[in-house]
């Protein structure tokens, strides 16, 4: 059995979704961001970053949603969550996930937590400057799949489209959201109308995303 320390609208949902597509045996645990839920000694002791998502199996916890997901993809290997261990399509599963993580999900940190940069709220120039970066690593990932896809990793859909449509789910309130790319809107419309993602935003309740008809 695994526990999944979450919080809707953030990182954890593709932990969730995973966990789902593996038909694995799991709790959910809400970490009451409201609450400052995060901060409270107890989920600490799991996760002393104060984030989530944090995953707890046989009594180890379990952080860093990349390492997590490759975690899973072990534990559930005919579940397709990555490509074959050894293959050389699985090593550029990891670059993928390493690559949405280091470049993507940190540069919406900034963005969220302006505090992360001494700001209580982000310079104009700082914003601006933060949507020029987005919009270059969604013009790389855009012809990336043009030229490669329909996924990240060729034919053989992954955890690391997971991973990115989770990302492109929280552009949506910014000036330039992700689904205004043709092959990344295309990309995580095909997700969202899997199974696997309607049941976690049924248990999750996150805001509503549309990311539009696939193709």
């Amino acid at each position: 059995m695994y526990t999944l320390y979450y919080a809707p609208n953030t990182a954890s949902m593709v932990v969730h979704l995973a966990l789902l597509e593996a038909q694995a045996a799991y709790r959910l645990e809400k970490v009451d961001f409201s609450l400052r839920a995060q901060k409270d000694p107890a989920y600490l002791a799991l996760n002393p970053q104060g984030v989530v998502p944090t995953l707890v199996h046989e009594g180890v916890a379990y952080q860093e949603t990349p390492a997590i997901l490759m975690l899973l993809a072990e534990h559930f290997p005919d579940a397709g969550l990555m490509p074959a261990a050894g293959s050389i399509a699985h090593a550029r599963c990891r670059e993928w996930l390493f690559y949405l993580s280091h470049n993507l999900h940190a540069t919406y940190r900034l963005w969220f937590y302006p505090e992360t940069l001494g700001h209580t709220e982000l310079p104009a120039a700082l914003r601006e400057a933060l949507q020029m970066r987005m919009a270059g690593f969604w013009d790389f990932l855009e012809t990336h799949l043009q030229n490669n896809g329909p996924y990240l990793c060729g034919d053989q859909l992954s955890v690391a489209d997971f991973y990115l449509t989770v990302l492109m789910r929280w552009s949506r309130h910014m000036p330039r959201p992700a689904t205004g790319w043709r092959a990344l809107q295309q990309l995580a419309a095909r997700v969202a109308q899997r199974p696997s993602w309607q049941l976690m935003c049924e248990r999750e309740s996150p805001e509503p995303w549309h990311p539009g008809a696939p193709a």
